[in-house]
């Protein structure tokens, strides 16, 4: 007979299962740490941030449950630029020889026009320098699998569900979700990205929180596209819209489609047919590769595609409940730190928790006070730089072009690389 204490994992459509699947399995208990209070702490969202809490939450004595909407981990995703404070955590993390192992190298970015004609190029070994080697470009995608593989099987997982209400009382959360049966616990931590559904039911709707920045992106891979430069990011720049493609593994390739809308598409989330149009709509009349990559498109399964914005919060705390990754302080996506802030977020939030020895309210005070002028800080520079990362005018266009070409001295090279890519933050040390 199976003890009370000990836990059960349950995976509902757990990675690689089919979504009918279901499947349990048993951990032997731990030797708990004396002490500590609100152990039970339910995590919405299995992307960059939420593992990550699950990982130190379990580090440190807590006994984390992570609930994810989607049937199966996410692995798609655009081509990131790790480095910074999100390296460190990975690195903590004992991350570094997984990520190496599928590590891209980038020996150059080059910008070409509608012909196809190079008009600028930067030295990949840039950001190493700028980084000194602290720099790795990986799938967003098998970042997220190697943060998870750190707690499979671990945890109480469950796949293909959501948080549908949030009641809190002094004592704890009761929790209803989309399809499993109501559930109680200490804490409730939302790391469910843009769209939180634990933003939506513990501090209102989205729109309240959302700075849209006037951008979509889409990003997705194919197989078997024709025009491949092996360790080269190529982008094609038109005012307004932009397009780049990387050459993968195993004859993949992977773009990302960025185009300027006025006002936030008002489209279903997840509607990839909607998705799709908007594209061919944005990109009708581009020149270049774009007429073969709108119908590459049309092929792929793993279509990615929302607007860049914000998300802005007063407080990332309410009660019981608290938010981190894209939930509370998404800096948007063409800033480029956003799994680096995730990975940040979630180990401070963790760490609080456990030198507060759960006490949420100290944890979620001093977790918002040490991270958030940092945060407000990164957004702020993420708006006045988005001129730099999507030109929507001819001379923008023309400014951009004529810097990229002056990255190539030394000294600029450096300093620009250091302002970008090597964005630091001290962080503390939570072991006894």
């Amino acid at each position: 007979m199976i003890q009370e204490t000990t836990p059960k994992i349950r995976e509902r459509n757990p990675p690689n299962h089919r979504a009918d699947e279901m499947a349990y399995k048993i951990l032997l208990p731990s030797e708990e740490p004396a002490g500590i209070t609100n152990r039970k702490i339910l995590i919405c969202g299995a992307g960059i941030a939420g593992p990550t809490l699950a990982y130190w939450l379990l580090q440190w004595g807590f006994e984390p449950t992570l609930v994810e909407r989607a049937p199966a981990l996410r692995t798609s995703g655009y081509m990131i630029d790790f480095s910074g404070v999100g390296y460190d955590v990975a690195e903590r993390m004992n991350l570094l020889p997984a990520l190496s192992r599928d590590a891209y190298r980038i020996d150059e970015g080059r910008l070409v026009n509608r012909r196809g004609r190079v008009i600028s190029t930067v030295d990949g070994q840039l950001f190493q320098s700028a980084t000194k080697g602290r720099f790795i470009s990986v799938l967003r995608g098998d970042l997220a699998r190697h943060v998870y593989s750190t707690i499979e099987g671990k945890i109480e997982t469950i796949f293909a569900d959501s948080i549908r209400s949030i009641r809190q009382d002094r004592d704890g959360v009761d929790v209803t979700f989309e399809r499993s049966a109501r559930r109680r616990f200490d804490l409730v931590l939302g790391a469910d990205g843009l769209h939180s559904a634990v933003r939506r039911a513990a501090f209102g709707e989205e729109r309240q929180f959302e700075r849209y920045l006037g951008y979509c992106v889409a990003a997705f891979t194919v197989t078997g596209y024709p025009h491949r430069d092996e360790n080269v990011y190529v982008g094609h720049y038109m005012p307004g819209r932009q397009v780049w493609r990387y050459s993968l593994r195993d004859d993949r390739t992977a773009f990302t489609l960025i185009f300027s809308a006025p006002s936030r598409p008002d489209v279903a989330h997840y509607d990839a047919d909607a998705y799709r149009a908007l594209l061919r709509q944005a990109f009708a009349d581009a020149g270049w590769e774009i007429p073969a990559i709108l119908d590459a498109v049309r092929e792929c399964k793993d279509l990615y595609f929302d607007a860049v914005s914000q998300i802005r919060m007063n407080r990332w705390s309410q009660g019981r409940v608290a938010l981190t990754g894209d939930a509370s302080l998404a800096p948007s996506l063409l800033f480029g730190q956003g799994s680096a802030f995730a990975l940040t977020g979630a180990y401070l939030l963790a760490g609080e928790l456990k030198a507060a020895d759960g006490d949420h309210e100290i944890a979620f005070g001093k977790y918002q006070s040490r991270f958030k002028p940092f945060i407000d800080a990164q957004q702020e520079a993420a708006v006045r730089t988005i001129r730099w990362y999507a030109p929507k005018t001819q001379l923008d266009l023309w400014l951009r072009n004529t810097a990229i070409r002056l990255i190539a001295l030394a000294f600029v090279s450096t300093q620009i690389g250091k302002r970008f890519v090597d964005i630091r933050f001290e962080l503390p040390a939570y072991s006894d």
